[in-house]
């Protein structure tokens, strides 16, 4: 008999049912309550019943726990600090899109040796954002395969959909039923049309195929998640200013979907370069003091330290503290600047 299925596929390795993997790694009380009261916060800043602002930052990818424990920590306490003027979330991301091969971000090869133990990479994940939300920290992250957020998304706080996936019908599908907000990131070329069209999307009932908790392949039927909304991160020319924020809010405001913006510093509109995100930055929060309401929060790629390293040598041999991925600001400036932003934030209220 001639075989005419899965003739390119090497092999099939199970997973463990996501209940029973959850249950194997339960959520203490003190992260369930972190994460309840950080989608709280997330919705009222996006409905405008809070006029804080919300900042996602940390590392572009997480590839070493302990560095990320450690910014965690770092992070709780300038949360603390600045809580009067921002909602502080940490960027902890698992899953990196490629354009064409390399390095699939901490799930997909958690030893970064191309072995993809991918049950080994959802262990570490799952232990990592219990270990931030215990702290009482809001966690954020990018969502790419449909079948993970079985496994993690109970400790998430809010998820990003890339500028490469944006597109993507089974993404649109997938955050129709996610339990957080989503932000719709517009695509590299900076074209909005996508974005809003994902929006629309997510926040109407699907069908689609997927697995229930139990690992079994079904039919999930959701209700539309009211909280889709975009996020700007440049594309052929940066998309920060003033001009490029109203034309999206114009937009939206036609099909009467969201007007809450998310600005990402990083990406197109830094150039890739780390030190472009101060000035995207520092340009945004003029903007929001100006009166820009529909500015509801920034993201920012930052680690302990600046820039980024290449993964040429064993994953022993690098550098700590540093990202393997895009450039990231240090913890230094990643602190000068949210508490600067704190400071005039603070000043313009007291002025009002």
């Amino acid at each position: 008999m001639k075989k005419t299925y899965d003739v390119n596929v090497e092999s099939f390795m199970p997973l463990m049912a996501p209940e029973e993997f959850k249950n194997q790694f339960p959520m203490p009380p003190e992260s369930e309550d972190a994460v309840v009261a950080g989608r709280e916060e997330i919705k009222n800043i996006l409905s405008g019943n809070d006029r804080r602002l919300m900042v996602i930052t940390g590392p572009c990818s997480v590839h070493d726990e302990a560095a990320a424990i450690e910014y965690a920590e770092r992070l709780c306490k300038l949360r603390e600090k600045v809580k009067d003027s921002f909602c502080i979330v940490m960027r902890v991301y698992f899953e990196k899109p490629r354009t064409t091969i390399g390095w699939k971000g901490l799930i997909n090869d958690p030893y970064m040796d191309d072995s993809r133990d991918v049950m080994e990479g959802l262990r570490r994940a799952r232990k990592l954002l219990i270990s931030i939300t215990s702290m009482g920290l809001p966690t954020a992250t990018e969502l790419l395969d449909p079948i993970i957020p079985q496994f993690i998304d109970g400790l998430i706080c809010w998820a990003a959909i890339g500028a490469r996936t944006t597109e993507s019908q089974t993404h649109r599908e997938m955050s129709s039923g996610l339990s957080m907000p989503v932000g719709f990131k517009n695509t590299t070329d900076g074209a909005l049309d996508i974005a809003i069209n994902s929006m629309v999307a997510a926040k109407s009932p699907q069908s689609f195929l997927g697995i229930d908790p139990h690992g079994k392949v079904c039919v999930v039927k959701t209700k539309g998640n009211p909280y889709a909304h975009i996020v700007l991160r440049g594309g052929k020319r940066p998309n920060y200013d003033s001009v490029s924020i109203r034309d999206a809010v114009e937009r939206l405001k036609k099909l009467d979907l969201s007007q809450s913006i998310i600005v990402d510093c990083s990406h197109a509109n830094s150039g890739k370069k780390c030190e472009g995100q101060a000035i995207v930055w520092d340009d945004v929060i003029g903007q929001y003091l100006n009166g820009n309401s529909s500015i509801k929060g920034l993201m920012l790629e930052s680690n302990i330290c600046e820039g980024n390293q290449s993964l040429s040598c064993a994953p022993e041999n690098l550098k700590y503290g540093v990202s393997v991925t895009d450039e990231c600001i240090s913890w230094e400036t990643t602190e000068e600047l949210i508490l600067k932003g704190h400071r005039r934030i603070g000043k313009a209220n007291v002025s009002l």
